[in-house]
């Protein structure tokens, strides 16, 4: 499984489309293989949602995401999970992987 995360300050970024960098991680069998930090593309409708499909992402986790992305990411297959905390990105993860990520509203309200 690969999964994605918006990243600004080493903490999951609040806004997905306003991200200085994103943490590709791949998991395996519950556990964490590897992490890497990537600058995304110029944001633009559609850049994410195909960089993402290309990296062959299965999960992104964010604060925040707009109903067109997140409609284009589905398109993709890729599962989108909103309303997560700041929180240091393997934090995140293994929440997520344990089935403890506690997600609030969506923050991003376009």
């Amino acid at each position: 499984m690969r999964i994605a995360i918006p990243v600004s300050d080493g903490q999951l970024s609040p806004h997905f489309g306003h991200a200085p960098e994103f943490a590709v991680i791949d998991v395996i069998n519950g556990e964490i293989t590897s992490v890497h930090y990537l600058t995304p593309p110029p944001h633009e409708p559609g850049s994410l949602p195909g960089w993402m499909h290309e990296l062959q992402v299965d999960v992104i986790i964010c604060g925040g995401m707009g109903m067109r992305a997140q409609q284009f990411f589905h398109q993709y297959g890729i599962e989108v999970i909103v309303g997560a905390p700041s929180l240091p990105v393997e934090e995140v993860v293994q929440q997520y992987l344990a089935g403890t990520l506690e997600t609030g509203e969506n923050i991003c309200d376009h």
